[in-house]
């Protein structure tokens, strides 16, 4: 059952992370994430990256009281969103902005379909007019791309 929660609570924090990242991240807090867009800093370190504090907080709460609790549900529950975030740091920091160079010439049509589609967010460079705030899953045309060349 515990497998099941952190699974569920993975796959769901994918709905979560584009809500979060359209109606917060380029909403009321756009402050934070422009110099992610904009680059217009001399810092290996963006404000942006203060997000992985925010919502690490959440995460680290649930397993504390879960763990309080005799390791309840929301101990497990703090253990998927802290899945999802480290997959999440891996695929966006380190795959697609290359903070560390690695797989930069993959020929994965899966993960160059999501490296497109976040390619295709960061070509807005304002609050405005986004498109692609998913992580893991991208809208079909970007695997469409990659799935269908032979």
């Amino acid at each position: 059952m515990n497998f099941i929660i952190i699974l569920l609570v993975f796959i769901l924090m994918e709905g979560a992370t584009w809500l979060i990242h359209k109606y917060i991240m380029h909403g009321f807090l756009w402050r934070l994430h422009k110099d992610h867009h904009d680059h217009n800093h001399d810092s290996s370190l963006e404000r942006n990256d203060w997000f992985f504090v925010i919502f690490a907080m959440p995460a680290i709460a649930l397993m504390y009281f879960g763990a309080e609790a005799g390791y309840n549900y929301l101990f497990y529950m703090g253990v998927g969103i802290t899945l999802y975030g480290t997959a999440y740091f891996f695929v966006h920091d380190i795959f697609i902005h290359q903070r560390i160079k690695v797989l930069r010439d993959t020929k994965n049509p899966y993960l160059l379909s999501i490296r497109r589609a976040h390619k295709q967010h960061h070509k807005h460079t304002g609050k405005e007019h986004g498109e692609c705030f998913g992580f893991l899953w991208v809208p079909i045309k970007y695997f469409k791309m990659y799935f269908n060349k032979k």
